[in-house]
């Protein structure tokens, strides 16, 4: 298998090692307190690179951040998991809402002023 490498340019990922274990805050549980502190930046890369070599890129920011090749095109993976099940059909909702307002098959705004009940009431 070939080993992967990135060119200038590429969309990329490099890990680096931000604070050692020795500079980390002292009230840290220990099985934390003994691996350095890490951090993943994604970029474009400056110059060609394979995984696990030096590789410089420069963020969306405009930063420039050096560290270890660790993907090349890496993706996103975070999650703010599952929405409620009262989240998911609102886009339609409103979209349905605003679509019978503009063609005056609506009663009331867009948001059905007419028919909600007025503060205090």
């Amino acid at each position: 298998m070939a080993e992967e490498r990135c060119v200038a340019g590429q969309w990329v990922e490099v890990e680096r090692v931000l604070l050692e274990s020795a500079d980390r805050a002292e009230n840290l549980p220990e099985d934390t307190a003994v691996q350095p502190l890490r951090v993943w930046v994604k970029g474009f890369a400056h110059a060609e690179a394979a995984l696990g070599e030096e590789c410089e890129v420069e963020t969306m920011t405009g930063r420039t951040v050096s560290g270890r090749l660790a993907a090349v095109n890496p993706g996103y993976a975070h999650t703010f998991g599952s929405p409620p099940p009262g989240i998911a059909p609102i886009g339609r909702d409103l979209r349905a809402r605003v679509e019978a307002y503009r063609t005056g098959a609506g009663s009331g705004d867009v948001f059905g002023a007419a028919t909600a009940p007025r503060a205090g009431e």
